[in-house]
């Protein structure tokens, strides 16, 4: 992959590199995300994961931001608690701006990854390569009942917020509903990996017009409709695998509090 890389992401690369085999406490660097799933352009970030060799893994912990520093010309940094990863930095550099991930891991937590990283540098090359071997590598697909178990709550909390006139609080819940709900579930109609909304202008025309539909601007109208044409995409994608046990009343009660009746009429068929 390093000969396709553009010139900035390969300046960076070879620099966490060198970076990596200087220091005796750092056993190896792998690279994911694009690097490994392909699609990688000017605008990607680097992935990259360094195995730190047990004994000094909480002192590189305590000083991963001086590391971070030490490969260029680093502007912000936080660590990942906000996703449920402490082990992951979070990098801006630039200019030119690049973003850039280093997650901290001991060799031993190779054993469980959701993807096969590519190794970059290893002291013990047969080592990492035999952990990689052995790994379980899954990709965390969400069950049918995950989304029905949201869906609806998250639905509804847009169209509270919508009924209560903020809008921007209800637009937020639609963004987020695309992402965590109706981008999974359509990656999933196409076979592919549930990864939110990655790279669907690419993939799917039909998904853009589908999503297109939820997309509200800072009307109370508008936002109706979009959470309106969420429930019914939600629907038809429910029906690819349904849940075993669907909410009962959903999508009428929903439909009607948009409405701000208490009827139960819509074109929005309860599927499943």
């Amino acid at each position: 992959m390093s000969g396709m890389l553009p010139p900035q992401h390969q300046a960076f690369v070879e620099r966490v590199r060198a970076g990596v085999s200087r220091d005796p406490r750092l056993k190896a660097l792998l690279a994911g995300g694009s690097y490994v799933h392909g699609g990688f352009d000017r605008y990607s970030d680097l992935d990259f994961v360094v195995v730190v060799e047990s004994g000094g893994y909480s002192e590189v912990m305590a000083t991963r931001r001086q590391f971070a520093e030490s490969l260029g010309d680093l502007l912000s940094a936080f660590s990942g608690e906000h996703v449920g990863e402490p082990r992951l930095l979070i990098c801006l550099y630039g200019p030119p701006l690049l973003h850039v991930d280093l997650k901290f891991i001991v060799a031993e937590d190779l054993g469980r990854l959701v993807e096969r990283p590519a190794v970059l540098f290893a002291r013990d090359a047969a080592d990492i390569e035999a952990r990689l071997d052995a790994a379980i590598i899954h990709w965390p697909e969400r069950s049918p009942e995950w989304f029905e178990q949201r869906a609806w709550i998250w639905l509804h909390y847009g169209a509270a917020k919508r009924g209560r006139g903020e809008l921007f609080e209800a637009m937020g819940m639609l963004a987020f509903f695309r992402d965590q709900v109706l981008g999974p579930m359509l990656h999933r109609r196409a076979g592919r990996a549930q990864r939110g909304l990655r790279r669907m202008e690419t993939w799917d025309d039909a998904a853009i017009q589908l999503l297109a539909r939820t997309v509200a601007v800072h009307d109370a109208g508008s936002v109706r409709d979009a959470l309106s044409a969420a429930a019914e995409i939600y629907l038809d994608l429910r029906d690819d695998e349904p849940p075993g046990e669907v909410t009962s009343g959903m999508p009428e009660l929903l439909l009607a509090y948009l409405e701000g009746g208490t009827g139960a009429s819509s074109q929005v068929h309860a599927g499943g």
